[in-house]
């Protein structure tokens, strides 16, 4: 796993036409990576520190200050800060729990690009993120060694010519809007050259971490183009939705680009019928369709997010009977090798 610092954002983005970083890049560039900073800022008992440092070393602390400011001070149980925030648990290791639970590895097929659904290749955009998720499934991936690099993107084009059964490209990561608009733009007009292609699928957190993130720049290379837009977001809880979210979705909802949402299982903080309800509702409000509720992947490092089977069987049917079917995302898990994710109900 790259480790990564403040000066993320001059690898990973550009600068603004002025020659200076735009809003969301400054946003990147000054996210909490130094525990006691984190700790000070939301008043938590520094007695928590040792432990917390023996896990940020297996992989480290990353969180955006608007994302931080939306966690309750002094609470180590808040739903956001506990998706975020390193302990203890996560150097306890498990036999079942892997360091690639979904054979990333296997499925790829050159570099930076995975192939292992029929009609759909995904590529590592970047190794980036704008927040390191406790619980990522590619919390051990080696994006220094598997991915295309910053504009190496050749070996994935050939592919995808001659591929002409696929006909949707997904952007993933990392967070590809880690990059910046100039770059993504160029790669989507690429993409565009390739003619069986027809969708272009865009799966990020950075805008509920950073809603300024949804820039003008981005609406208008995202839906000027060929490809049909889709953007998948994560969001886990109701209060990862803020104001300033609701605005850019809006905006992306009315440049025709379809917005669905994808949630982690996470013991602690969805785990009940009324976080799941409150996150569904939440999203449609802002444009945004239910997708997929995930079953945890049994990734190293995170197995205390664990929610049950049974237990995930017996949410799915609460939030069932008080949801409208819209709103309830299917509940599946993904298994290596099978050719699609594999749902619970």
């Amino acid at each position: 796993m790259i480790h990564r610092t403040e000066a993320t954002w001059q690898t990973s983005g550009s600068l603004s036409g002025t020659g200076e970083p735009s809003d969301w890049q400054q946003q990147m560039a000054t996210a909490f990576n130094r525990l006691e900073e984190l700790f000070e800022y939301l008043e938590i008992d520094p007695s928590q520190l040792p432990a917390a440092e023996a896990a940020a070393n297996d992989f480290p602390l990353r969180v955006p200050r608007g994302y931080a400011a939306r966690m309750e001070k002094g609470n180590l149980q808040d739903p956001l800060l506990r998706q975020v925030l390193p302990v203890e648990e996560e150097l306890v290791r498990h036999s079942d729990y892997l360091a690639d639970p979904v054979s990333d590895r296997d499925s790829s097929v050159a570099a930076g690009t995975l192939h292992k659904y029929q009609g759909r290749v995904l590529l590592i955009a970047t190794g980036s993120c704008g927040v390191h998720c406790r619980y990522c499934f590619r919390r051990h991936y080696p994006y220094r060694d598997a991915s295309a690099g910053r504009e190496n993107w050749r070996g994935a084009l050939d592919y995808l010519e001659k591929s002409r059964d696929v006909s949707e490209v997904i952007l993933s990561g990392g967070d590809p809007l880690t990059l910046s608009d100039d770059r993504l733009r160029r790669l989507v007009q690429a993409l565009e050259e390739i003619p069986h292609l027809r969708q272009l699928r865009i799966h990020t957190r950075l805008p509920l971490l950073i809603p300024e993130r949804i820039t003008d720049e981005l609406v208008h290379w995202l839906t000027r183009g060929r490809l049909q837009p889709i953007m998948v977001l994560h969001a886990n809880h109701a209060r990862e939705i803020s104001g300033e979210l609701r605005s850019g979705l809006q905006t992306l909802c009315r440049h025709g680009v379809t917005l669905l949402n994808q949630s982690v299982l996470l013991r602690g903080v969805n785990d009940s019928a009324t976080a799941l309800s409150d996150l569904s509702r939440s999203l449609f409000s802002t444009g945004v369709l239910p997708y997929y509720l995930h079953l945890l992947d049994r990734v190293q490092g995170a197995a205390h997010f664990d929610v049950t089977e049974p237990e995930a069987l017996s949410l799915y049917r609460q939030i069932r009977d008080q949801l409208p079917g819209y709103l309830v995302p299917r509940l599946v898990r993904e298994e290596p090798g099978k050719g699609s994710k594999t749902p619970l109900i």
